[in-house]
C-alpha cells in the first residue's frame, strides 16, 4: 500500500506543537523551555502551540501565564493523552506535528535541533516522523531507584510521544491515535505499527530532549500494571508478534503468569490437605517473588542507607502484589477487547445539531409552529435508524440561560421535531448562557460526550453533523467524526478548516453509511 505523502517543503520547516496535560507544575516548566529557545531565521518558533487540557473536570480553567508563544487551549473531556493528542494534531494545520509530553524539558537549542531534524526527513517524503533522544537524568549521590530506572528505560524506548515530530499527512492516513487506548502506554507503539503498515518509515534525529524524573509514591509501580490491559488490546490488533513490530521489550508478564498460577495452586492443594504438593508449589511461589524482589531491590540505593532501606520497604510489598495485579490486568483487558477492530471503529451513532441543521434557523425558537425541518432531515434520520445507527440531538439553547426561553418552550420545538423528523434515541441541551463557560456548551465537548454515554457508545464511535464551526470543535474535541452541512450562516473560515464538508444531509448520510454521494466524493 502506497500512502499518499506530501511534497518536500521548500525552505524552513514549519511545525505546531501539540501538549496534551492533566495540569501538573511541570507544563509550566516546559512552556518556559519552549519560550525561551534561541530564535533565528532558520529555526523559527511553531506556528501554534496547543495545550491540550485532558483533565476530567476543567473547573477551574487550565490557566496558561502570558508567554511570546501562539498558545491555544483546547478541552478533550479526561479521555486519556491519545484522544487528547487527537484533539491537538486535528486542530492544527502545519505540515508537521510535534507532540511532547507536559512533563519534558528543553535544551536552549532544542528548536535548532528540531529543524535540522525536520529539514533533513522533509525530502523524504515516505518518512512520517523523527524522534528526539531522550536524556533521563539520574541521581549521581546514589544508585537509582526502581522507579528511576523504569523511567531511564525511556531513553532506550522507541517512537514516544515524549518527543517525536508526525507528519500531519500521515497522522490523517491512519486517522491518529487509537483512542481505545486511555493511558500514557502502548498508544504510541500502536501508531508506529499502524504509520509503517501503511508505508510510511520512522526515523530518530539527532535533538535531545531532557526528560526528569516524576516523583512518586511507593504504589506507583503497581498502579503502572494497569497496562497490561492495553497490551492485550496490542495483542488483539497486531497479532502475537506484536511486541517484536513495534520495537517492544519481551516483559515479564509471562513470569508473573507462572508465579500466579503457583500461589493459586499452592492455595488449592492446601486447602484440600494435599499439604507435600502444596508445600512444593508454596516453595516456587516464594522464590519466583523473592527472585522478582531481588531484581528490584539489588541494582538500587545501598541498603545500609536511608534512601535504601525506604527503597526495600516500598519492593517487598509490591513485588508480592504486582504479579497478580498484572494478571487481572491482562484478562481484564482480553475480556474487553476480545472483539476490538482495527481503528477507526465503525460509527455507532450520529449526534445532530438543531437549529441550521435539522430545521431551519429561527433563533431562539420557542413556538412548535415555527419549526420548519430541513427537506431532506426525515429521510436521512430514517435511512440512519435502518441502517443500526443510534440518533441524538445535541443542541446549544443559551436562550434559557438569557431567560428568553423557559424550558417548557424548548421541550414543546424538540417534540414538534421529532413529529416531523421522527423519534430520536437522546436529546441533549446546554441551556447556559455564553458567559458561564460551562464544560457542556459547543464547542467544548461535554454536551457530546454525555450524549454518547446515553447511547451507550464512545465519542470515537460518533459523526457529529452540524452547520457552524462550534460544532465541528466540539465533536473533534469528543473525538467524533465532524461533518458540516453549511448554509448561509455559516462562515467561509469554517468551511475551510472542516475536515468534511457535504452539501446536504443526504451526503452526510452517503458519508457516514460509506456511499458514494451524488455527484462524487465531498
Amino acid at each position: 500500500m502506497t500512502p499518499a505523502h506530501d511534497a518536500p517543503e521548500p525552505g524552513r520547516p514549519e511545525y505546531a506543537v501539540v501538549i496534551p496535560t492533566i495540569g501538573r507544575p511541570s507544563l509550566h516548566r516546559l512552556l518556559e523551555s519552549l519560550a525561551g529557545q534561541h530564535e533565528c531565521a532558520d529555526h523559527p518558533p511553531p506556528e501554534q502551540v496547543v495545550v491540550v487540557d485532558d483533565r476530567r473536570s476543567a473547573v477551574p480553567p487550565l490557566t496558561v501565564p502570558e508567554r511570546p508563544l501562539p498558545i491555544t487551549v483546547l478541552r478533550s473531556g479526561g479521555r486519556g493523552p491519545a484522544a487528547a493528542r487527537n484533539v491537538g494534531w486535528r486542530s492544527v494545520r502545519a505540515p508537521w506535528v510535534v507532540f511532547l509530553d507536559d512533563d519534558v524539558e528543553l535544551p536552549a537549542d532544542w528548536s535548532r535541533e528540531l529543524c535540522a531534524d525536520l529539514t533533513a526527513v522533509s525530502d523524504a517524503p515516505t518518512v512520517a516522523a523523527s524522534q528526539a533522544r531522550l536524556r533521563v537524568p539520574l541521581p549521581d549521590h546514589r544508585r537509582p531507584t526502581d522507579w528511576e530506572r523504569n523511567t531511564a528505560g525511556l531513553a532506550d524506548a522507541r517512537w514516544i510521544t515524549a518527543d517525536i515530530a508526525y507528519r500531519r499527512t500521515a497522522l490523517a492516513a491512519v486517522c491518529g491515535f487509537d483512542e481505545r487506548f486511555g493511558r500514557a502506554y502502548r498508544e504510541d507503539a500502536d501508531l508506529a505499527v499502524r504509520v509503517r503498515q501503511a508505508g510510511w518509515r520512522l526515523e530518530c534525529g539527532r535533538r535531545t530532549t531532557v526528560h526528569p524524573v516524576r516523583a512518586a509514591d511507593a504504589w506507583v509501580s503497581l498502579r503502572a500494571q494497569a497496562g497490561a490491559a492495553d497490551d492485550a488490546l496490542m495483542r488483539r490488533l497486531h497479532g502475537r508478534n506484536w511486541r517484536r513490530r513495534a520495537e517492544a521489550g519481551r516483559g515479564r508478564f509471562p513470569v508473573h503468569l507462572i508465579t500466579v498460577v503457583a500461589g493459586v495452586t499452592a492455595g488449592a492443594l492446601l486447602a484440600v490437605r494435599r499439604r507435600r504438593a502444596g508445600l512444593a508449589m508454596l516453595a516456587g511461589w516464594a522464590a519466583l517473588t523473592a527472585d522478582f524482589a531481588c531484581r528490584r531491590i539489588l541494582p538500587g540505593p545501598d541498603p545500609r542507607t536511608v534512601d535504601g532501606r525506604r527503597e526495600i520497604r516500598r519492593m517487598l510489598p509490591t513485588s508480592v502484589l504486582i504479579p497478580p495485579a498484572a494478571v487481572a490486568h491482562r484478562v481484564r483487558g482480553m475480556l474487553r477487547h476480545r472483539n476490538a477492530a482495527p481503528w477507526p471503529v465503525p460509527v455507532r451513532a450520529v449526534l445532530f445539531d438543531r437549529d441550521g441543521t435539522l430545521v431551519c434557523d429561527v433563533p431562539y425558537n420557542g413556538d412548535p409552529d415555527r419549526v420548519m425541518p430541513a427537506p431532506d432531515a426525515r429521510c436521512t434520520v430514517h435511512r440512519l435508524r435502518s441502517g443500526r445507527l443510534r440518533v441524538a440531538v445535541v443542541s446549544n439553547q443559551s436562550g434559557i440561560g438569557r431567560g428568553m426561553l423557559t424550558p417548557d418552550q424548548v421541550s414543546a420545538v424538540n417534540r414538534r421535531i421529532e413529529q416531523a423528523v421522527g423519534p430520536f434515541d437522546a436529546w441533549r441541551i446546554c441551556p447556559h448562557a455564553p458567559d458561564v463557560g460551562c464544560p457542556c456548551r459547543k464547542p467544548e465537548p461535554g454536551m457530546i460526550l454525555d450524549a454518547a454515554r446515553e447511547l451507550g457508545v464512545a465519542g470515537y464511535e460518533c459523526a457529529v453533523v452540524g452547520d457552524i464551526g462550534a460544532d465541528v470543535d466540539a465533536a473533534i474535541a469528543a473525538g467524533a467524526r465532524p461533518i458540516l452541512v453549511p448554509n448561509a450562516a455559516t462562515l467561509r473560515a469554517e468551511i475551510l478548516r472542516a475536515p468534511v464538508v457535504v452539501g446536504s444531509l443526504t451526503a452526510a448520510a452517503d458519508v457516514i453509511l460509506g456511499t458514494p454521494a451524488a455527484g462524487g466524493a465531498p
